[in-house]
């Protein structure tokens, strides 16, 4: 963020200033909500939650270099008040970002998928112009903004990944930072059982396409019909990506023996080989989503496919792959999980895994309402059909519908309760030479327990792959 003085910041946000001396003091530091993170200068974003109140910290905040705190109430040192401070925040971005004309807003939203072609866009564009992009999946109502805070006069891109359990909910992202660029991957069931239904989470989803100018572009996976049905949302021009009949194609798309991505992008009579660093064959499609948008905002596709594939993975849990001294291979992509990641996750396992057993830890996939229940049979049965050795289903009753699916279908299949009763069975299980993928709900919290497996039988610095 570019330095603003207090004056400007109570402005922006409609705040009171107290206990503060000098209302022209900069902040010249990051923006942030965690304590632990001030940096001279900060600006810390006093934000309440379930089980924390951020005000306690205000004065530790302060003490450790912020130049002054976002509260609800006065605090005893210098602060902003305003009557919400999550909602200051996205003040705060917005009227930030209007100050920075030369950034062009690059979203991308889908029920799956949107981290990663974030990680991919953001690499491929800071080949071309300074890039700030989204950290981790920082996707919400506060991790927009706190995203957003990050870019100065500096930045040419800003490239934003934007979530939502509901309808409405990208729609106030894109009010807090509007795109330029519009990227969707893909119209799926994730959280549809907060959304309320398929139709819900396509009406949800093309909020972003929606919120574009005249003048800007939607980037639509021609490949989903769903998202495809989105060029009539918006009066914007729109390119197309994917594997078949689209504008940017994925072509020749196969796995190495590593099962990293490799295939050839294709546009406008042209052609470029891509062999990426990422694993799944599923990466073809979000690289070709990340080169529509390079090659619109000027990149030459040979420069393109050249960022794609010195792209490496960027938010952790997606995809980690890891070699332990024993010779089992781990994979982590634990991060999150709904039918279609699922899918992509356990096509990426059996390619990864060439002749050698497989075993597959799937934790419950949350938020699925009332067809939970089938999307959990049809895992179970999928994992199997993909020819998975061993399934070891993770949670309560949707966990025993995947076991009991995978072992009619012929695979081995077991259900335990929680992540360490999964850590025991492997280890009854696993042999030299195995890949394991772990893979389920965050709330599940195999993440932690893919950790854990992996340090298990790794020297003390895993070796990544």
């Amino acid at each position: 963020m570019n330095p603003l003085t207090l004056r400007d910041i109570s402005r922006f946000v409609g705040g009171a200033l107290h206990d503060i001396a000098d209302a022209d003091l900069t902040v010249s530091g990051p923006v942030v909500i965690d304590s632990r993170k001030v940096e001279s200068g900060s600006l810390f974003a006093a934000l309440r939650g379930e089980h924390m109140d951020g005000h306690r910290f205000a004065r530790p905040a302060v003490a450790a270099g912020a130049a002054c705190v976002l509260a609800e109430r006065p605090v005893g040192v210098p602060a902003v008040v305003v009557p919400d401070v999550q909602r200051a925040l996205g003040d705060l971005a917005r009227h930030t970002l209007a100050r920075l004309p030369a950034a062009r807003v690059v979203a991308v939203t889908g029920s799956s998928g949107k981290t990663s072609t974030k990680d991919l866009l953001a690499q491929v564009l800071a080949a071309h112009d300074t890039t700030v992009a989204t950290p981790l999946s920082y996707n919400n109502e506060i991790g927009l903004p706190l995203s957003v805070l990050q870019a100065d006069e500096r930045t040419r891109f800003l490239v934003l990944e934007m979530g939502a359990r509901g309808v409405g909910e990208i729609a106030h992202l894109t009010r807090i930072a509007a795109p330029e660029i519009a990227v969707v991957t893909n119209v799926g069931t994730a959280h549809i059982g907060a959304f309320g239904g398929a139709e819900a989470i396509r009406t949800g989803k093309g909020e972003l396409v929606e919120a574009l100018p005249l003048g800007g572009l939607a980037v639509l996976n021609a490949d989903d019909r769903a998202v495809l049905s989105m060029r009539c949302r918006t009066a914007a021009p729109t390119l197309t990506y994917g594997t078949g009949h689209a504008d940017m194609r994925a072509t020749d798309v196969r796995t190495d023996r590593c099962g990293r991505a490799v295939f050839t992008l294709r546009h406008r009579g042209q052609e470029a080989a891509v062999r990426m660093q990422l694993h799944g064959a599923h990466h073809a499609v979000n690289a070709a989503a990340a080169a529509a948008v390079a090659t619109a905002v000027g990149m030459d596709l040979r420069e393109v496919a050249e960022a794609l594939a010195a792209a490496r993975r960027l938010t952790p849990g997606r995809m980690e792959v890891l070699e332990r001294a024993d010779g089992v291979t781990v994979v982590n992509d634990a991060f999150n999980a709904n039918p279609d990641s699922m899918r992509a996750a356990l096509a990426a396992l059996v390619s990864m895994a060439g002749d050698r057993r497989t075993v597959a830890v799937l934790g419950e996939m949350r938020e699925l309402g009332e067809q939970a229940p089938r999307h959990h049979t049809a895992l179970g049965r999928r994992a199997a059909e993909a020819g998975v050795t061993q399934v070891i289903a993770v949670g309560g009753a949707d966990a025993a519908r995947v076991s009991e699916a995978a072992e009619q279908a012929g695979a081995g299949a077991a259900r335990v309760s929680d992540g360490h009763a999964a850590r025991v069975l492997l280890d009854t299980l696993v042999r030299a030479g195995d890949v394991v993928l772990f893979k389920g709900s965050h709330a599940v919290g195999l993440e932690d327990t893919a950790q854990q497996f992996a340090a298990d039988g790794a020297p003390p610095e895993g070796r990544p792959s």
